[in-house]
């Protein structure tokens, strides 16, 4: 009654290959991540999607034993807000005009730069899916995204404007 679909798994043709794991079942039938993952295998991939907890212990438990980040794919369902007493005003250049556009600290930088007349393609507007990805030239994004891989993100050459902010007084985008 808790698993989506249950019965029709159950039904399904392939339930031969299917097994149902549950945190407060009983102990037998609880997964084990660390024990499925604990080496990593040339051409095998891990593919997860889920709950926030159940992706970070998947995640975790691959990266704790050297899966390399190219064989780890994941989709979260949605981002947790982001939001911090911290945050303040940044200013963001478009590099093709020179243009400048202040983001308020209450605001994304896609919404600021939608009032200043610039488009920026967006889907979730989460930075869980990754399509208002946009370059950055110069300046230290504040990654708050689930998208870029966490070496992405230290490279500092991207990031998701509709969730992420900035460290430094200004980013200069590749806009």
């Amino acid at each position: 009654e808790r698993t989506a679909f249950f019965d029709r798994i159950e039904r399904s043709r392939f339930v031969s290959n299917v097994q149902f794991h549950f945190d407060d079942g009983p102990a037998g039938q609880k997964l084990d991540i660390r024990a499925l993952l604990a080496v990593p295998q040339v051409g095998v991939h891990v593919y997860v999607c889920g709950p926030k907890g159940f992706m970070d212990a998947v995640l975790g438990a691959a990266r704790g034993v050297g899966w390399p980040e190219p064989q780890l794919h994941y989709e979260f369902f949605s981002a947790e807000p982001v939001k911090s007493d911290s945050d303040g005003s940044f200013e963001v250049k478009l590099a093709s005009s020179g243009r400048i556009v202040v983001v308020p600290k209450d605001k994304t930088v896609v919404q600021a730069l939608a009032d200043a007349g610039v488009e920026v393609q967006t889907s979730c507007e989460q930075g869980v899916c990754g399509t208002c990805l946009t370059r950055v030239l110069e300046g230290e994004p504040d990654h708050r995204d689930l998208f870029l891989t966490p070496e992405e993100q230290t490279a500092n050459d991207q990031f998701t404007p509709c969730c992420s902010r900035s460290k430094s007084a200004r980013l200069v985008l590749d806009l």
